[in-house]
């Protein structure tokens, strides 16, 4: 994917979430939603995905209208529908039914420079203990990263 231009990431998905799956959903905006998209004017901080009605929506997420845009400008926090297939789309109801299952944007990106997607992921919350764990982690696996580096220079 040399040619997607990443827009928004939602670091705080990582931290807040384990990761089980990740996939790829068309979304579908306005025109002036589009231009706000490619100048990188989104927020994904406290967005969730639900399926309603057997359609997938995308929710609380910021896009900020088009200055150049009149009244053309929609409401920046209106829920999103996302393009998946409908086998897909049967098979996130049935894991989001799963107790602490929940599906969350990680990124919005322009795939080939004309579509917009969404990566969603189906996420399971982590319990305080689970960060702290995951925070000790991330900071043994750095120092050896750090030591690993003084060895190759000789510091050692």
């Amino acid at each position: 994917m040399p040619d997607d231009k990443t827009v928004a990431q939602n670091r705080k998905a990582r931290h807040e979430y384990f990761i089980v799956e990740s996939f790829e959903a068309g979304l579908v905006l306005s025109g002036t939603e589009i231009k706000s998209v490619r100048e990188g004017q989104v927020n994904l901080k406290d967005g969730f995905a639900k399926v309603e009605n057997g359609e997938l929506w995308l929710y609380n997420v910021h896009i900020s209208p088009y200055d150049k845009g009149s009244y053309y400008n929609k409401d920046p926090m209106r829920p999103r529908k996302l393009l998946v297939h409908r086998s897909e789309i049967r098979k996130l109801l049935a894991k989001t039914r799963e107790k602490g299952l929940t599906l969350v944007p990680l990124k919005i990106y322009i795939k080939q420079g004309r579509w917009a997607k969404c990566e969603l992921a189906v996420a399971k919350g982590k319990q305080l203990h689970d960060k702290r764990d995951s925070a000790a982690e991330k900071d043994a696996d750095r120092e050896i990263e750090r030591a690993v580096r003084r060895r190759e220079r000789g510091e050692y």
